[in-house]
Formats: structure tokens, sequence, C-alpha cells
């Protein structure tokens, strides 16, 4: 054998060698940064990839400007635990299996089953965490991807800038964006689904067929995104889950308004220039954020991110055009359960607040008697709250989306648990149904039927996400909104059922009172 086919030989052993080794550690992935080496869950049959950068930390100066691109690494980088959640005051219902708050927060989560490989071409499902925009982690337990993945999909889980770290709007941010400021927790949405688009093929999933999907402010950033034209093109389908921002609060707040209300804030702390202000501990930023004087800190109309209110993106038909599947809990506000509410309580209060409406008011929301009156206190409740809102993307995706629009009303009443009393379908209920957590939740002692519904739902989401139906084998038929106009009930027996809200709903939009101090 010549010299020269000895050296072929050997090469072509060494590349057999490297492809092997390849094959024989499924653990090790190849992304744009370098390689991960992520974990065996849920008996073996899912790989998770935990704490992967998608952007540089955005603290020091990178505090309040857009997302940076991540560094690059040698070597292996560990990825078996969550990286830091981002700076909040969570709420007291959540708990975290990360190591801590910090700035450097900017990580996502890729959860793919075991089988999967590279280009394996497995839809993807993104999970933008709710928590008012100012708390919440993906490294909540109720969002584990233990299980979702063993129905067919790439799982990615992120964390976003949060509360005055992600939505601060200054005279001097302003002019240091050219006109533009605040919601950097958008763009960093926006950062890790450019992340996924360079990354996920590694991982087993389709960068072509991409699902966003969220629960209360993740939902709202679901419907925002969609409005988005810095975010067109980056997934296909979507799923919002109670939230939208097709209201004032959300989605109708301009930068130029905002921005003279923050820079007082901003002076009242002591910081008198941008740079001052980025010198100062997250710390104490963070605390003086969750003070009474403090403004919301909330997204904006920018110029970039959204340059015109959402309801009119919608309404001009300008959104994404993707199949949207949508809904809300029957019990979004639970918190008027606890008042007492007679039937002239009830009656008093519609004449305050609906004078000569009051009569048609109590048409849709009825109290004959002191039970129906609390009931119909907490549907109102439930719709001023999120519901209502929800509706009206449902409705303008509807009208202007050219594309499958799938509603569902969320209806089991949860058992009791540590933070919930039971008894009601409560705002958050459904999200350790939809990812198959259930026993995630503390104090709960599960039903069969609660079972029942959350495999239900695990199929509904992920056949949602393969093909923009959720409908699939050995499982109640879910009819097209924009077609059927039917809700689809989520309850023991899954279920299409007529629309008995749209009379409620077409009362709201003739205007709201002010909300009673």
């Amino acid at each position: 054998m010549t010299s020269r086919c000895v050296r072929a030989v050997a090469v072509l052993g060494y590349a057999l060698g490297l492809a092997h080794f390849a094959q024989a550690d499924p653990l090790t992935v190849k992304t744009a940064q370098g390689k991960v080496h992520g974990k065996p869950i849920s008996g073996g049959k899912v790989r998770a990839f935990l704490g992967l950068p998608y952007a540089a930390p955005p603290a020091g100066d990178l505090r309040w400007r857009p997302p940076q691109p991540a560094a690059k690494w040698k070597g292996v980088r560990d990825a078996t635990s969550y990286g830091a959640r981002c700076m909040q005051v969570p709420f007291r219902d959540m708990s975290f299996q990360d190591a801590g708050m910090s700035e450097d927060c900017l990580y996502l989560n890729v959860f793919t089953s075991a089988g999967a490989k590279d280009k394996s071409k497995l839809p993807v499902m993104f999970w933008i965490h709710g928590g008012g925009y100012f708390s919440g982690s993906a490294s909540e337990p109720r969002h584990n991807g233990d299980f979702l993945p063993m129905k067919g999909v790439v799982l990615v889980t992120i964390n976003y800038r949060l509360g005055v770290f992600g939505f601060l709007d200054t005279e001097e941010l302003m002019k240091e964006g050219g006109g533009a400021a605040g919601n950097y927790g958008l763009m960093d949405m926006i950062a890790a689904l450019h992340w996924v688009q360079g990354n996920i093929a590694g991982f087993g999933g389709d960068p072509e067929n991409v699902t966003i999907f969220g629960e209360s402010a993740g939902s709202i950033a679901v419907s925002t995104l969609m409005a988005s034209p810095l975010a067109q093109g980056l997934f296909n389908k979507a799923i919002g889950e109670s939230g939208s921002a097709l209201s004032d609060e959300f989605g109708g707040r301009t930068v130029a308004q905002v921005a003279p209300v923050d820079t007082d804030w901003v002076q009242s702390l002591g910081a008198k220039t941008l740079a001052e202000l980025r010198a100062m501990q997250p710390e104490t930023i963070l605390k003086a954020s969750r003070k009474d004087d403090a403004p919301e800190f909330k997204p904006v109309i920018d110029g970039k991110v959204l340059t015109e209110p959402v309801a009119d993106t919608y309404a001009e038909g300008k959104q994404a055009h993707i199949p949207l599947l949508a809904g809300w809990n029957r019990d979004e506000d639970t918190s008027a359960a606890a008042l007492g509410i007679t039937v002239a309580q009830w009656k008093s209060e519609a004449e305050e607040r609906f004078g000569d409406r009051a009569a048609e008011f109590l048409e849709l929301y009825p109290g004959m008697n002191d039970e129906q009156a609390a009931h119909s206190a907490i549907d109102f409740a439930g719709d001023t709250f999120i519901a209502f809102d929800t509706w009206k993307w449902i409705e303008a995706q509807v009208k202007t989306g050219e594309a499958p629009v799938y509603r569902y009303h969320f209806e089991l009443a949860a058992p009791p648990s540590k933070f919930h009393f039971g008894w009601f379908a409560f705002h958050s209920d459904d999200i350790e149904y939809v990812f198959g957590t259930l026993d995630t939740r503390p104090g709960a002692v599960w039903r069969p039927e609660d079972r029942k519904l959350s495999e239900e739902m695990m199929s509904y989401w992920t056949n949602f996400a393969k093909t923009g139906n959720p409908n699939g084998a050995g499982l109640p038929d879910w009819p097209r909104y924009d077609k059927a106009g039917a809700v689809f009930d989520l309850d023991r027996e899954a279920h299409a059922a007529p629309d008995t809200t749209r009379a409620r709903y077409e009362f709201l939009l003739k205007g709201l009172p002010e909300a009673k101090p």
C-alpha cells in the first residue's frame, strides 16, 4: 500500500471516528456560539439544554440598550442548569429552579426528544412566560419541558428583561436611540427568535415551522410580536392564553407620552444622567421601581418595535397572517369572590358605573339572587381584566388575518392547592395542563379529569404547532372559530359549544366606565 493510500485510510478512519463520537454523544450540540452539553430528563426520553445565552449580559453600559450578540466560547459549555432569572419581584405563587436574580439573565432553554437528530425538522414551540411584564422566568417548574417534546415538538423557553430593566423610557434614552426607547424586553424576545432561526436545526427543530405561545403577559407579547415589523417572518403560528395588546394599556401608549414621566422618576432617584443611572446597583433601581409612586413599565409605541397602536395594525391587516389559537379561562379574576356581593349591591354597582346603561348591563351580568350576583361579579371582573382584550384580538384576526382561528374557553375548575382555594378556573390555571406539569403545583390533589384534560390539551397545542390545526386522532373535534363561530370548551369533556359571551363584549365595546378608586 502506498503512503498516499495509508494517509487516505487514516483520514477516513478519523472521520468515521468523529461521526461515531457525534452519534454516541447526542447530548452535545453545536451552536453558533459554541458547543453545549445538556442532560437527559424524563427517563432519558427528552434531552434538556439549559441556560443557553442568546444575547450578551445587558448590564453596565448595555443596560437599557437593544440586546447584543452573545459571546462565543471554546470547548463545550455545560448546559445542565438554568441561567439566572431577570431582576424582579415575583408573584407569591411563583417558584424558580435557577440560582437567583441577575442582570445577566438573557438565557433560553431547549427541550427535544431523545431521538431527534440534526435537521429532523420537528416543529418548534417558543414559550414566552407571563408575570405582568415585571416577574416570571423560564425556570418556573410549571414551564418544565419534560413532556411536550414527547409529542413530537422542540420546546424553547426564554427569559427576557422585566419591569424597569425591560421597559424604561426616558428622554435621554430617546435621544440615545434616535427617538426610540423602551421595549427592551420585546427586543429580547425578537433576539431569541433570531437565535432559534440560526441554531434550532441542530436540536432537531425546523426554523421554518415556529409557533410562539404564551400566557398572560406572554400572550400579550404574542399579539404584540404579530404586530411588530421587526418580528415578521420569525414565526409561523401563534397561541395566546389569556391576554392581548389590543388595549391602550399594553399597545397604545407612545414613548413621547411616557418618557417625561419616567424621566421625572429617574431624577427622583438622584441620577442626573443616564450614565449615573447605569452605574447604580440594580437592586436599588428594582426596589425603587416597586414603590407605589413609580411609573408602570410596559411596552410603548417607539417607532421601531411598534410603529402604531397594536389595534390599528390589526384593523389595517398589517399583522402576521398566520394561524391563531387563543382563548381564556372561565374565572380570570376571582377577587370579587371574597366580597360577598348581594343583589342590592350589584344593582347599585351597575347604576353607579353604567348609569342609563345599567339595565342592559344587568341583562348580560344578571343578579337575581346573591349567588348569581357574585357569579356575575366574577365574570365582569375577568372580562375587564383580560378576557375582553383577548376577545378583541381574536375578532381582529378573524377579520383581517386571512388565516385559520381557533378559540377556546378553559372551564375546568381546579382542585384546591397551596396558593389557590380551588373551585375556580383562575388566571394562569391552564399552564400546567398545557405543559403536562400538573404535579409541580404545590398541594394539589389531581383528579382523573385533570389528567385527561391535560393530555388532550398537550395534543391540541402540539397538533396546532405541527399543522396549524389542533385536531388529531382520538380527540373531540375542534371547529374553526372563523368558519363555524363555535367556541371550544376545555372541561371534563372537551367539546364545541355556541358562543354565549359575544353580547357581553359587544356591550363593552360601547365603552368601559372608569375603574372605581
